[in-house]
């Protein structure tokens, strides 16, 4: 893959929720830092946007996410009266993918979502998407699956990018 992208412009637009939940759902725990080397060395990324939600109190993580090479795009956050925190990023990651469009050859939508089709119809469309990636192949959105050859699946990724130390259920400080 890296010959011919070498002197692109390659971008990665990372949906950080869908990401996080997904690998967990799993049974590990993503290392951010191995993850942004990996878009690096396999895909020559040379901006990675991480998008989400500002939950206070997370700021050590937001700046050790910074210290590893992520552009972080924040997305308010609100407390459902469940308590549960809810930010969606969606509209954030299509709108700052066509901030950055003129600037990027090639990009990668990192998420599980069909929310993102349109958007990845048309960078393809303008042959602009490298790829999507897809954080589970055992579960996403069946409107993804027309960009076949475009797919990559994170699922056989563990043993290079897992963080070893820590498993989901003693990690609570993780993405959200």
């Amino acid at each position: 893959m890296g010959g011919m992208l070498n002197n692109a412009a390659c971008y990665a637009f990372v949906d950080s929720q869908n990401l996080n939940l997904a690998i967990r759902a799993q049974g590990w725990v993503l290392d951010y830092g191995r993850f942004r080397k990996y878009l690096l060395d396999k895909y020559n990324i040379s901006k990675a946007f991480l998008f989400i939600g500002y939950v206070p109190g997370n700021e050590a993580l937001y700046a050790k996410l910074q210290q590893e090479g992520f552009i972080i795009i924040f997305k308010p956050t609100m407390k459902l009266p469940n308590g549960q925190i809810k930010g969606n990023v969606d509209a954030e990651l299509v709108l700052h993918t066509m901030i950055q469009f003129p600037w990027f050859d090639r990009a990668i939508i990192v998420s599980n979502d069909g929310d993102f089709y349109c958007l990845v119809e048309y960078l393809e469309k303008h042959k602009k998407l490298l790829c999507i990636m897809i954080p589970n192949r055992h579960a996403f959105s069946s409107l993804l699956r027309r960009f076949g050859k475009q797919l990559r699946f994170m699922n056989d990724l563990r043993q290079k990018l897992s963080n070893n130390n820590k498993s989901p259920q003693n990690n609570q400080s993780g993405i959200s």
